[in-house]
């Protein structure tokens, strides 16, 4: 009765194409009783393209002020609706998630959403993130600042964007830092309201 991830990955996947939604990440939590599976979707590409043309005309009057369009995932709470009743229904035919009742809950990432993919590096080129490393970088696994560059597998976080604290502060000897994306444990953007 184990669940299997990647075909549940997979299925949410394909149920998000149908959507013009893309899967930004999935977990599964919990033990026998009380289990919890958590999908976080966005707009595809072509989406955001829309939306992004749409707030440059001012056609879309309720976008947050002072967040740029490409930060936002687009998706509605009507999204999320139909998407997690389609969603649902695949996995309870399918049977995908064995054994007794689970909660299956949709969103969108967020503004403080996680990075993971190297498209994700890139699409968020200016942006204020936060990562941790799995091996220490200048005797520092915490960093904080504005990622001013993605290539070739290479972050290059700046970090005079912010007011570094703890070991960073003492780690800072230089304005940025450059961090290899194998040595990223995890990543997030940090919102700027």
């Amino acid at each position: 009765m184990a669940v299997q991830l990647d075909q549940i990955r997979a299925t949410a996947e394909r149920v998000a194409a149908s959507h013009n939604l893309e899967l930004v990440d999935l977990e599964f939590q919990g033990g026998v009783k009380f289990r919890t599976l958590r999908v976080f979707v966005e707009k595809n590409a072509a989406e955001r393209a829309k939306l992004a043309e749409l707030a440059a005309n001012e056609a879309v009057q309720d976008l947050p002020k002072g967040v740029p369009v490409e930060r936002l995932s687009g998706v509605t709470h009507e999204d999320c609706a139909v998407f997690a009743q389609d969603f649902g229904t695949v996995l309870d035919v399918e049977d995908l998630i064995p054994g007794a009742e689970y909660t299956l809950e949709v969103s969108s990432p967020g503004l403080e959403r996680k990075l993971f993919r190297p498209e994700d590096f890139t699409r968020f080129q200016g942006s204020l993130v936060k990562l941790q490393t799995f091996t220490p970088v200048n005797k520092n696994r915490q960093w904080q600042g504005r990622l001013a560059k993605f290539s070739d597998g290479v972050l290059t976080i700046d970090l005079s964007a912010v007011k570094q604290k703890g070991k960073a502060k003492k780690a800072v000897t230089e304005s940025t830092v450059d961090i290899a994306l194998a040595n990223v444990e995890k990543a997030n953007l940090v919102a700027e309201i």
